[in-house]
């Protein structure tokens, strides 16, 4: 599609208008942009590669209208949050939420990932499960068991190659802005089973947030950092982290077509959670909640229906 394709300015496509409002917080010395809709308990949402908050536009609504206070924020250098020197690791991004969720004067929330997003709730969930009352993983298993199939299953190290290719200096960067950010509509429908849910609109508004000043290189750097702090002190110290079993409850979503992290790349995850787990496969790729919003909503709400 695309090159005709009329991309916004940046600052309208991270600030995008709807049933929600608009806002910037202060938190672990950073500031941090998100939207809120609805009241009652905290569900926070959490984008993966290469999105950020605008991602869960389906999600927001459902959930204000179900009795919650839904908030999506941009991570850590992605959208309208600060695009700082460092800070990529797992351990400092779930630092950046729980600060944030203090920050909205909530001692606990409820965190829904995707991708990367789902990288951190688990993280949350093992290092600070007094502040997280639940967590939902989507397309994301447990990151041990990650790491264990990118190990054994030759399947997933081809999956997830890409990485390898994000470590080059420079590069990486240039490709993702170039043409308006096209590559980044190209990822988006490759891993989708259907990709007609990236209508004109959606696809303007993801290319527009990666073309934000700086937002490709920090992307950019959560791959880096996964790659090159594995034989790294930071490295180990994350794998230990989260060793621990999870003890909060978890409702693991993915897609039965996901070429990125193959649905077998679950693995045992049930088994590192000590508390209720409930696993909702849906026919789609590696984004669920855009390809099947109406599943996905329909099954986000019900468990969160159920907690206790």
């Amino acid at each position: 599609m695309s090159e005709l394709l009329a991309i916004p300015d940046p600052a309208t496509a991270i600030n995008a208008q709807g049933p929600w409002t608009n806002r910037t917080v202060a938190a672990n010395a950073a500031r941090f942009h998100l939207v809120e809709a609805g009241s009652g308990p905290l569900v926070v949402l959490l984008h993966g590669f290469p999105t950020y908050w605008y991602t869960w536009r389906h999600a927001i609504p459902a959930l204000a209208r179900a009795g919650y206070r839904a908030v999506a924020m941009d991570l850590r250098g992605y959208g309208g949050s600060d695009k700082t020197p460092h800070g990529y690791d797992p351990l400092s991004l779930a630092t950046d939420v729980a600060s944030v969720v203090r920050s909205l004067g909530e001692r606990s929330a409820i965190i829904v990932g995707h991708g990367w997003g789902a990288t951190i709730a688990w993280t949350l969930a093992c290092t600070q499960p007094e502040l997280t009352r639940a967590i939902a993983a989507v397309s994301m298993p447990h990151p041990a068991d990650l790491r264990a199939a990118i190990t054994r299953d030759r399947r997933q190290l081809r999956a997830a190659y890409y990485s390898l290719a994000y470590q080059i200096p420079f590069l990486p960067e240039r490709r993702l802005t170039a043409h308006q950010a096209e590559r980044v509509a190209r990822i988006l429908r490759e891993r989708s089973l259907d990709d007609s849910w990236l209508d004109p609109t959606a696809e303007a508004m993801f290319r527009a947030a990666m073309l934000s000043p700086a937002s490709a290189h920090c992307a950019v750097e959560y791959h880096r950092w996964a790659v090159r702090s594995i034989p790294r002190r930071d490295g180990r110290a994350f794998r230990a982290a989260l060793s621990a079993p999870v003890t909060v409850p978890v409702l693991q979503v993915h897609g039965t077509s996901d070429p990125s992290i193959l649905v077998s790349s679950l693995g045992d995850t049930a088994d590192r959670v000590d508390a209720p787990y409930e696993q909702v496969l849906i026919e789609a790729g590696h984004y669920p909640h855009e390809e099947s919003p109406t599943l996905f909503n329909g099954a986000l709400i019900s468990w969160l229906n159920a907690l206790e």
